[in-house]
């Protein structure tokens, strides 16, 4: 493969991940500074998707790929997903969530040719949601009022494109993690990754989003703990990230506190700002022995017209039991063959984005369709693929006049 094509080649592989980003941002959000109708949001992120059909597929014609547990367990998704589906009780936007899990498995299967454990695709993901971050930004600096509404109590969110502030939290708190990860490994420099942090964790106070933030410590810490036994630098780091931490958590108690509770009171915020009464109400609803074990169909995670927060009982009221057994298996393969490879800087973001993933689920649905969570799995299974074998060199056929006459001699006629 020639230098320009293997170039040409790389620059659609990292076109169709940025176009899977795009498409699991989602349709629904604040209000934007110039109204955008749904459809118009809906349609550009199907394009999307297939449009990163398409070019994987045209990028990768001869169907090469890479079998996996992750993506075996994605496709076995699909199962109950259609299985629930099939029968309209959620209407037909329930088939065609489920289209849209297929061609979005699809795709990440076409892509997975060039899963071989390095750090490209976490390249890729760094660059295209520090690109939807920067949407965000310029949004706050042209109509700081819409980025930062009252309905959202002051909360940052997207005033060029609907985003909520925990979609903005999640998406700064994974270029963030992944970010400090390169710069202890030592695969970019520190000019490069402020360039990324600094505005980053700017963007992810200002939406407030404790779970990300979360997410963001505990994933770093675990990521970073896979390091100490082998990299100086990150012993270093969690040591003045400790250290950090208790001047921050004496001095700006009360602050960090304020920040913490947002306003709620000790009562709103024991049952998760209102989420603990949706979840009670959902697991008390009657269900069928069908509806138990495949789900009542893929749904806008939302139950009595309130959203669910909670990947669990989102993939269990939509995907059933079988779901739930597979989004487990998902989590519980990847997380194990992360803590089986020897350390690495691949390993470390891989058991970042797998950590981050499992807190988040928590509070946040996204785990059992097409959506950035998946995606950040994908991208970890990525990372903990085995290194493709390199092919042998060929030796070059010498021509008849180079061979030996003694070696002619042995030639048949």
């Amino acid at each position: 493969m020639s230098i320009d094509h293997a170039s040409r080649t790389s620059k659609i592989v990292g076109t169709v991940w940025g176009l899977l980003v795009l498409n699991t941002l989602g349709s629904a959000g604040a209000k934007t500074i110039i109204p955008l109708p749904r459809s118009l949001i809906q349609m550009v992120t199907m394009g999307a998707l297939v449009a990163a059909f398409a070019l994987a597929l045209a990028v990768n014609l001869r169907l090469r790929i890479r079998p996996g547990a992750c993506l075996f367990l994605l496709t076995l998704l699909l199962v109950p997903s259609v299985i629930s589906s099939a029968d309209l009780e959620s209407g037909f936007g329930a088939l065609f969530r489920c289209a849209r899990l297929a061609l979005f498995v699809g795709t990440l299967w076409l892509l997975s040719r060039w899963w071989d454990g390095s750090l490209t695709f976490a390249r890729y993901h760094i660059r295209m949601y520090f690109a939807v971050l920067g949407s965000v930004a310029a949004g706050l600096v042209v109509s700081p009022g819409a980025a930062m509404p009252e309905l959202y109590g002051g909360r940052l969110v997207g005033a060029l494109w609907p985003l909520t502030p925990p979609q903005i939290g999640q998406y700064a708190a994974v270029i963030i993690g992944l970010t400090v990860l390169l710069l202890l490994g030592r695969r970019t420099d520190k000019a490069s990754a402020a360039v990324v942090i600094v505005p980053s964790l700017v963007l992810l106070a200002l939406t407030h989003t404790r779970t990300a933030t979360l997410g963001l410590f505990i994933g770093l810490a675990l990521a970073i703990g896979s390091l100490i036994l082998t990299s100086a630098a990150a012993r270093r780091f969690f040591a003045w990230a400790v250290l950090c931490a208790a001047v921050a958590a004496v001095a700006f108690a009360s602050a960090l506190q304020a920040w913490f509770l947002r306003g709620q009171s000790k009562e709103n915020f024991s049952n998760l700002t209102g989420r603990a009464k949706v979840w009670d109400a959902l697991l008390a609803a009657p269900r069928s022995a069908s509806e138990k074990l495949f789900g009542v169909g893929l749904g806008d995670k939302s139950f009595g017209g309130l959203p669910i927060d909670n990947s669990w009982l989102a993939v269990y009221h939509e995907q059933g039991l079988i779901g739930v057994t597979v989004v487990s298996a998902i989590i519980l393969v990847l997380g194990g063959v992360a803590l089986l490879r020897p350390p690495s800087l691949q390993r470390a973001c891989a058991i970042f984005l797998i950590s981050y993933c499992a807190i988040a689920s928590y509070t946040e649905a996204g785990l059992g369709d097409a959506s950035p969570y998946l995606l950040h799995l994908a991208l970890a299974a990525s990372l903990l693929a085995a290194p493709a074998a390199a092919a042998p060199p060929s030796t070059p056929e010498l021509p008849r006049r180079h061979i030996p006459r003694w070696a002619r001699r042995s030639e048949v006629p």
